[in-house]
């Protein structure tokens, strides 16, 4: 279908999280990806991590904390907050990452900068340009972990805001603009908002960019954030920090929902759509005992079908599911944006 037209306001229509979802979770959604054997392997090796991450961390504890704070160069706009944590493996903070920037503050927000790296003094400063405050921590914790520290700093000073936005450096884009999904996000009132939804380990909204509003759901996740743990376990951060999240939420009577529905996206499918997907998935019903990753195994159909402005940037780099047609990738993003995205994937 090719590089997606710019999607009207309408397009996007949020869809509220069931939190009964799918039955078999974590382990229906570890099945639907993998052989057998491979699905098998997988878990030996889960287990195995658990329990050595467990031990070390009861040995060794890690030990998180910001390193450094500087502001930014950019007055406040008024009570709508966002935390962006950036990591690379260079240090270098791309014109991509510039560019999110600069966008989620054109939306309204109040960006703090959080990086789990350490940025030559060029990139730092031009950080400064986009942002109210700038944090460098060492990189432990992963996502929450950053958000916990970052929250913790830029809320000494001023009430808890009206709006929280998370967010992060995972997703390649956007080549849509962000202005419609914020005013859906918007139009919802008060709860948890996120862009997707995944069934994998049970219906939760996946944290590359999450809102917050209102002050129930903001204290809420503030609280949520507080709580969490700094583990060398990637697994138990994931259920602790983003699955725990919207599990909290609707547990305490906040709404939750996604722009990208998991159900309503997979609803869309045709048959030969799913018979790419692999024998499993022959019928509509299979999706939802089966659940799949949507960034990544309906990332086409997310992008070209439903005004979805992002790529996830493992699914490119990394291709862990090892699906077909991912090279292509360029195929559905505007050709003047090419040489950012491969620039920032360039710094990773």
């Amino acid at each position: 279908m090719g590089v997606p037209a710019i999607a009207p306001h309408m397009r996007y229509a949020l869809s509220d999280i069931d939190p009964a979802g799918s039955e078999l979770g974590r382990v229906a959604h570890g099945l639907a990806a993998r052989s057998p054997l491979r699905f098998a392997r997988r878990l030996v090796e889960v287990g195995a991590e658990i329990v050595w991450s467990e031990l070390l961390d009861r040995l060794a504890p890690l030990q998180g904390g910001v390193l450094e704070v500087a502001p930014g160069g950019v007055a406040r706009q008024g009570s709508s907050l966002g935390l962006y944590l950036h990591w690379s493996g260079t240090g270098r903070v791309s014109p991509m990452v510039l560019r999110q920037l600069a966008l989620w503050r054109a939306a309204g927000f109040d960006m703090v900068f959080v990086t789990n790296a350490t940025p030559p003094p060029e990139d730092w400063q031009a950080v400064a340009g986009q942002t109210v405050l700038r944090l460098r921590r060492r990189n432990v914790g992963r996502d929450f972990g950053a958000w916990r520290d970052a929250a913790a700093v830029a809320l000494r000073d001023q009430p808890s805001p009206a709006e929280l936005l998370l967010v992060n450096d995972s997703v390649l884009g956007p080549f849509l603009p962000l202005d419609p999904l914020v005013a859906a996000w918007r139009a919802g009132g008060a709860g948890l908002f996120g862009l997707t939804e995944s069934w994998g380990g049970g219906p939760h909204l996946q944290s590359y960019a999450l809102l917050a509003r209102g002050a129930g759901a903001v204290a809420g996740l503030l609280a949520h954030l507080a709580r969490q743990r700094d583990s060398r376990s990637k697994w138990r951060t994931v259920q602790a920090g983003e699955i725990g999240l919207t599990r909290r939420m609707l547990a305490e009577g906040h709404r939750g929902a996604a722009l990208f529905g998991y159900a309503p996206i997979c609803a869309t499918l045709t048959a030969a759509q799913r018979a790419a997907l692999g024998p499993r998935h022959a019928s509509p019903e299979s999706l939802l005992r089966y659940p799949l990753n949507p960034t990544h195994h309906l990332w086409r159909v997310l992008v070209e079908q439903h005004g979805f402005p992002y790529l996830k940037t493992e699914l490119i780099r990394r291709n862990p599911g090892r699906l077909p047609g991912v090279p292509a990738w360029r195929e559905v993003v505007p050709a003047d944006m090419h040489g950012l995205l491969e620039e920032h994937l360039a710094t990773l």
